[in-house]
């Protein structure tokens, strides 16, 4: 079987499809011939081309394709339900400009939930550093003052003072000079008791009673 062999505009369409990156402005290019090469662009390509032909409305090629491309970015559901809406209401718009739309609607939604979104963000925000101040704006309990049960930094502070204390007062009464001062003054206690035993035996009027009464003795004699 012999293979047949491309027409010249066969080779055309293949070579503008295969460059179909750089196309432009087709001007005034068949449309049968824009039906073939326009299904292979991208979306910006399409864009392009479109922008770039002055003095042409493609819409007549260019319309199916922006329906496919609606249908690809929005999902089918959505697709239907435009066609039946242009029916119920018996009006046709073209679908580059219902793409266009569809496409502001959605970015616009998605700018409104962003705020949303920054807005509650910026709320929890503000919130946790509320609690941040009030936490380091908080004055803690004077450690002078003593708490009414006995805790707490106070009550460490005065039970360590009165610690300290009473060990040093146990220390200054086992000291060698207070135990010096203590055996001092038992001696001189000791020496007063002795001395206020033995003073009345030595009293002035012990001898002149004793005189008294041996002159008795003398004069009964």
């Amino acid at each position: 079987m012999r293979r047949m062999v491309p027409s010249l505009v066969d080779l055309c369409v293949q070579t503008a499809i295969d460059n179909v990156r750089y196309l432009g402005d087709v001007g005034e290019t068949d449309s049968h011939l824009l039906e073939r090469i326009l299904p292979h662009c991208s979306l910006e390509q399409l864009i392009h081309v479109e922008n770039s032909t002055q003095g042409r409305d493609l819409s007549q090629v260019t319309d199916r394709l922006w329906k496919r491309f609606y249908q690809i970015q929005f999902g089918e559901k959505s697709t239907n339900q435009v066609v039946e809406r242009m029916k119920q209401k018996k009006v046709t718009f073209k679908w580059k400009l219902l793409y266009e739309a569809k496409s502001k609607e959605v970015e616009e939604t998605q700018q409104r939930s962003f705020e949303r979104i920054k807005e509650l963000y910026q709320k929890e925000d503000a919130k946790r550093q509320s609690r941040q101040v009030r936490v380091c704006t908080k004055v803690p309990p004077s450690s002078n003052k003593r708490s009414f049960w006995g805790s707490g930094p106070g009550s460490s502070f005065c039970n360590t003072k009165s610690t300290l204390m009473k060990k040093a007062k146990i220390e200054f009464v086992n000291s060698r000079e207070v135990k010096n001062l203590a055996a001092m003054k038992n001696k001189a206690v000791q020496r007063n008791h002795s001395h206020s035993q033995i003073s009345p035996a030595k009293k002035p009027g012990g001898f002149s009673s004793m005189a008294s009464s041996s002159r008795s003795n003398f004069t009964s004699r």
